[in-house]
């Protein structure tokens, strides 16, 4: 299999973490069986150096390849990497829900299967959750081609034009949040707008959100989708719906919420 094999799983050292901390790792993926173990293993030593408990779940989106595989390997080694498969591919967004519902630890890192960040930087978005329940990363500068750059701009001027101002960078796919804050936030987005409404729903939730820097690269391997026409008209369609359902669907999540709280 392609790509390099992260260390095995060290004893009973890491049960909880010297700090304390508990994190899931949430990598969706498409079709990345040449990079889903270099980014795991990036993943699993970042959290090593942190001291953190942790666990790493990569969410296959129905590949054709053999990222699920791979994962699959590499969770035998270590038991805190484990691979969720969708028997096809149903979309970022269905993706990334499907990783945060799995998720349970106390923190949720999400960040690409494509291995574009260097998630060591992880370290530098910890302390900035103090105070706060999402701390969001934004590429400057993006490492992507062109027309990619140029989409993005456009669609974070659209997002901000309808619904004020959300995140400097909001699709960037480094993003650290509180356990808390899946509670309280339902996305329905199954696609490219999932981000968007996550962060649209949180803010207007009260949730505190701070933004940071994070280092973006090329892509390593593999093929990019999301400027796929396909991609581009879900997203939109999204978006729409979105705008016309938000103040139901904020209504909606408050009504639980203090449902929630008085059965407590």
């Amino acid at each position: 299999m392609p790509g390099l094999r992260p260390p095995s799983d060290r004893d009973e050292i890491e049960a909880r973490g010297a700090h304390g901390l508990a994190i899931s790792a949430v990598l969706p993926a498409f079709n990345e069986e040449q990079v889903i173990a270099a980014s795991v293993g990036a993943m699993v030593e970042t959290f090593r150096a942190l001291g953190t408990d942790y666990e790493v779940i990569v969410v296959d989106d129905g590949s054709r390849d053999g990222t699920a595989e791979i994962v699959r390997e590499i969770g035998e080694q270590n038991r805190r990497v484990r691979v969720v498969s969708h028997p096809e591919n149903r979309g970022y967004g269905a993706a990334l829900w499907t990783g945060f519902t799995q998720a349970t630890k106390d923190l949720v890192f999400l960040t690409d299967g494509d291995k574009q960040f260097d998630v060591a930087e992880l370290r530098e978005f910890l302390p900035l959750l103090d105070g706060a329940d999402l701390v969001i990363g934004y590429r400057q500068p993006r490492a992507d081609p062109l027309l990619r750059r140029v989409n993005g701009w456009g669609w974070n001027a659209i997002v901000r034009l309808v619904f004020g101002y959300t995140a400097r960078d909001v699709d960037c796919a480094f993003k650290l949040f509180r356990r808390r804050v899946l509670d309280g936030v339902q996305v329905r987005a199954t696609g490219a707008t999932f981000s968007a409404e996550f962060l649209v729903k949180a803010r207007r939730m009260g949730f505190v959100v701070r933004e940071r820097r994070a280092t973006h690269y090329p892509r390593p391997a593999g093929t990019p989708t999301g400027a796929k026409p396909a991609v581009i008209l879900r997203a939109f369609r999204e978006l729409l719906r979105l705008r016309l359902r938000i103040d139901a669907d904020l209504a909606q999540s408050a009504r639980i919420h203090e449902a929630t709280r008085a059965s407590a």
